[in-house]
């Protein structure tokens, strides 16, 4: 029902007036049904911040709306919502926190359109079955369309490729998504990919994700495409604490082909056809405001996987680990941010089931080093061990760098946009030991490594300086840098000038 002054002000916008002020009018009334609407709304809070301490028991909860969503996904979320279901009475303020917990959960699954609205009423009080305590809570729960198609172009560096992406949500009235992708580029020659994923007893903090996948990859540093087929299963989950974990397992088939007339003998020499099995965890921590573009906070991450070991098979046997971080200090509210980051890994070899001598490492598995994403200045994988003209990547590495950001003039600091000056550098380093063959006794593989690792710090890291423009857009972040290298070891490649990188994580 409209209250008398929207009466009076409608009435008189029925009369002739001429447009602007018939503007100026509506222009009135919109001022002051805004603050009509504030001053309910702070008076509800009010009524509520009186009240926290009020005995309520939640009867019944409703969720509207979600017609294609099966109830026993739903009851797991709101069930425990209901009075009847505790050991404890609720006070309105724990009530409150509940339903917005389990309103968060539901926006979670991003099967609905957000936001999803609450509302509470009171029960029927001729129903002998309610007391005076009792609220029934309604969620209306508008779902989202059953699914999405994008195609699109992407740029970065050294590489473009045009993609179609298709997704299918709730297929089974779970929240699950069935995800097709395809691809063609300039350096991913081709990928592919099928992917379910799925939660667990209705936590979006829990899921389980199966992937089948193949694509055909152009390596122009190391004169060879790499083609994968193959798949992999994961599961996920958040724990209280925030930490994300994720445990998988994949068999994916490899090929090294397509060599150029000039490729090194390293690359000939793992030509051809390999299969890896193997399991994986990667830990995170994020404690950072915005990733893409970080004002405070840190970032812990470690991934590690075995391959090859016992009855994982495969051809190709080793245990491989990565950890990076990255802590972001704000020079008070000025908008300039300091970054730094460390990122280092090794690549431990071991013998294959029924074989006591360690395989040498693959090219497909070793770590590549250089670019824009990590260490800027140079060449992508232009760091590390070379064989003629191409990168063949090494067992051990370690890099870092720091960047000092800065608000554009003119623009303001709450903006996406940001100029950086960067100073970052690493070292790339094969495994130390190793006869003409490749081959070491599996004795001397953890003095080798140590050695390995030891020399690391034998002499000044490969290091380059610059500055540039970033931007940091929800889906990726973009920068264009002007770098100059200051210390490049022999057959390294190095990139004096401008580069354009696009990316999700940067050192």
């Amino acid at each position: 029902m409209a209250s008398p002054l929207e009466d009076d002000v409608f009435e008189r916008l029925k009369q002739k007036v001429d447009p602007a002020e018939q503007t100026k009018q509506q222009e009135e009334l919109n001022a002051r049904l805004f603050t009509q609407h504030k001053k309910a709304q702070e008076r509800l809070v009010e009524l509520i911040d009186e009240n926290t301490s009020l005995p309520v028991s939640i009867s019944s909860v409703r969720i509207l709306h979600a017609n294609r969503t099966r109830r026993t996904f739903l009851e797991r979320i709101v069930d425990p919502l209901l009075s009847s279901n505790r050991n404890e009475p609720y006070t309105l303020a724990e009530a409150l926190n509940e339903i917005g917990g389990a309103t968060n959960k539901l926006n979670r699954f991003g099967i609905f359109k957000s936001p999803i609205s609450v509302f509470i009423d009171r029960p029927d009080p001729s129903n002998p079955s309610t007391t005076p305590t009792d609220i029934d809570v309604y969620l209306s729960a508008f779902e989202r369309g059953t699914y999405t198609i994008k195609t699109g172009t992407e740029a970065g560096h050294s590489e473009a490729d045009a993609y179609i992406n298709a997704e299918l949500r709730n297929v089974f009235g779970g929240a699950e998504t069935l995800n097709a992708h395809a691809s063609l580029g300039t350096r991913t020659r081709s990928a592919y990919s099928l992917a379910f994923d799925t939660p667990i007893l209705s936590n979006p903090d829990f899921k389980f994700q199966v992937n089948g996948f193949a694509s055909s990859t152009l390596k122009s540093w190391a004169s060879h495409e790499e083609a994968l087929k193959g798949g992999n299963s994961k599961l996920t989950w958040l724990s209280e604490t925030g930490h994300k974990h994720e445990v998988g397992y994949s068999g994916i088939w490899r090929q090294v082909t397509s060599l150029a007339e000039n490729a090194s003998p390293t690359v000939r020499a793992d030509a051809g056809d390999s299969f890896k099995s193997s399991i994986t965890h990667t830990w995170v921590n994020d404690r950072r405001d915005y990733p893409m573009l970080p004002n405070r906070g840190y970032l812990i991450k470690t991934v590690s996987e075995l391959a090859g070991f016992g009855p994982l098979k495969g051809d190709v046997a080793f245990w491989k680990s990565e950890a990076e971080s990255q802590v972001a200090l704000p020079f008070g509210d000025t908008g300039i941010t300091l970054t730094a980051g460390l990122r280092g890994g090794l690549l431990y070899p071991l013998a294959l089931r029924g074989s006591s001598t360690p395989e040498q490492s693959r090219i497909s598995d070793r770590f590549q080093l250089g670019g824009s994403t990590d260490v800027r200045g140079f060449r992508l994988s232009g760091l590390g061990p070379h064989d003629g003209p191409d990168a063949v990547g090494g067992d051990v590495y370690a890099a870092g760098g720091a960047s000092i950001l800065f608000p554009l003039p003119k623009v303001g600091k709450d903006t996406p946009l940001r100029l950086q000056a960067f100073v970052n550098g690493g070292r790339l380093l094969s495994l130390k030991g190793r006869d003409k063959e490749g081959k070491m006794d599996s004795g001397a593989v953890s003095s080798n490594m140590k050695r390995t690792l030891s020399s690391l710090k034998d002499g000044l890291p490969s290091c380059a300086a610059g500055f540039g423009l970033v931007y940091a857009h929800p889906i990726a972040r973009f920068e264009v840098n002007f770098s100059l290298p200051l210390v490049m070891r022999a057959a390294e490649a190095g990139r004096k000038g401008l580069s354009f990188g696009v990316g999700v994580e940067f050192l």
